[in-house]
């Protein structure tokens, strides 16, 4: 491909977009640019606290909890306060609990603040997503969805290598530099981006989403479990993987080597990939990308070297590149204009549900009957999730204009018509 080709692709995964999209999708970066703590937790309470290994998973745990009971509490407050005010309290709280975190020393202190802390950071996801579906035309919202998701992994890329020559320096210091640039989001947030919430119509405020519309919804509901399964799969990556590879005598190093390729593929990739599947079907696309992840994963009971291992991530970095834009742009598609926080806070509570059952699931698995029968299911659940795309997405609803849109849209009419 020419240099002439590259800029203009290029050109057009970036055109169309609107200016209150490129400052939200420059917050994302900024925080996943500093998310250190997630990163040198366990090494923190492990080396420089001397925890044992046990305690340290307990504060993860309690960490994940955090963003499961924050998850639908933040998609009410997206619906009911506004986007932008959920982002600013998330935020700046996110930057009071990491700095504190770096502070207390006492188990039981640091296990209560990274509950708080896990509490705060998840959320800003449901704003984040909502937001970005009030802002972008329905068309562009599986690309854009993808920048941002392109814009997390970056940032973690990053942010993961820094995080080893900072703890070398001082884990406090990786504690402040996450706040501080936290802090930054915060900033953005409030400079530069306006509230976004469509006002609700008349019959929109007579029939009001709560919670229980979402849970009311079978077709929604039915999807959140889908993603829920997908989201049990993905979740191996970084638990059954590291655990399964140690057992087969790999070490630390080796698993390192292998899921880098995960990240490396998802920045080199992600874009291009999206400009390929933004137009097409998102059934298939989502059958397609659950069978590939079940399987990639399921390829893994047959590796035996760091390169059968590598080659593994490949299979499922691919689904998960084309999962992730096309179900985010699907909850979208699903939910009602003015209960979008609810729906993605409900979208959001399957994958954190999952991110604490992910490791009991494996461990118990790997332990009672080995790596090989984890590898197994995760095949079974991804063909499972397959089969429940295919038959439950038959007849998608169509799209909703973005905000701003109905007025271009009449208004091309009367230039039309005169």
């Amino acid at each position: 491909m020419s240099i002439a080709a590259v800029r203009r692709a290029a050109r057009e995964t970036v055109s169309g977009l609107p200016r209150e999209f490129w400052w939200l999708w420059t917050s994302t970066l900024v925080n996943r640019l500093g998310a250190f703590v997630a990163t040198f937790m366990a090494l923190y309470l492990t080396l420089d606290r001397g925890y044992s290994a046990s305690y340290a998973g307990l504060v993860a745990s309690l960490h994940g909890l955090g963003g499961v009971v924050s998850a639908l509490g933040a998609g009410v407050m997206a619906d009911r306060l506004g986007r932008r005010p959920t982002l600013l309290v998330a935020q700046t709280s996110t930057a009071g609990f990491v700095a504190l975190l770096g502070f207390v020393r006492d188990p039981v202190s640091i296990a209560a603040v990274a509950f708080f802390v896990g509490m705060a950071s998840n959320a800003s996801r449901p704003a984040v997503q909502a937001m970005m579906a009030d802002i972008v035309r329905p068309e562009d919202r599986v690309r854009a969805f993808s920048l941002n998701y392109w814009a997390i992994n970056l940032g973690f890329a990053v942010s993961s290598m820094a995080a080893g020559f900072i703890a070398e320096f001082s884990y406090l210091a990786g504690f402040l530099i996450e706040a501080g640039m936290t802090l930054v989001c915060a900033v953005v947030v409030f400079a530069k981006l306006p509230e976004s919430r469509p006002a609700p119509t008349a019959k929109e405020a007579a029939g009001d989403v709560g919670l229980g519309t979402v849970v009311r919804d079978g077709r929604f509901m039915s999807v959140v479990g889908l993603s829920f399964l997908v989201a049990l799969v993905f979740q191996q990556g970084s638990v059954g993987l590291p655990v399964a590879m140690g057992e087969a005598g790999f070490s630390p190093a080796d698993y390192g080597m292998a899921i880098a390729v995960n990240g490396v593929l998802i920045v080199a990739l992600q874009i291009p990939v999206t400009r390929f599947i933004e137009h097409r079907d998102p059934r298939r696309l989502l059958v397609v990308s659950s069978v590939l992840a079940g399987y990639g994963f399921g390829l893994t009971a047959f590796a035996g070297s760091v390169g059968v291992f590598a080659l593994t991530v490949c299979v499922w970095t691919l689904a998960e590149i084309v999962n992730a834009p096309t179900q985010t742009g699907l909850v979208v598609r699903l939910s009602p204009v003015h209960g979008r926080g609810r729906y993605q806070g409900m979208y959001t509570l399957s994958w954190s549900v999952a991110s604490l059952i992910a490791p009991l699931l494996s461990g118990f698995v790997i332990d009672r009957l080995g790596a090989e029968w984890l590898w197994g299911l995760c095949a079974a659940v991804g063909t499972a999730a397959g089969f429940g795309y295919a038959a439950l997405m038959r007849r998608l609803p169509g799209e909703e204009p973005a905000k701003g849109m109905e007025k271009e849209t009449a208004g091309a009419a009367e230039v039309g018509a005169a």
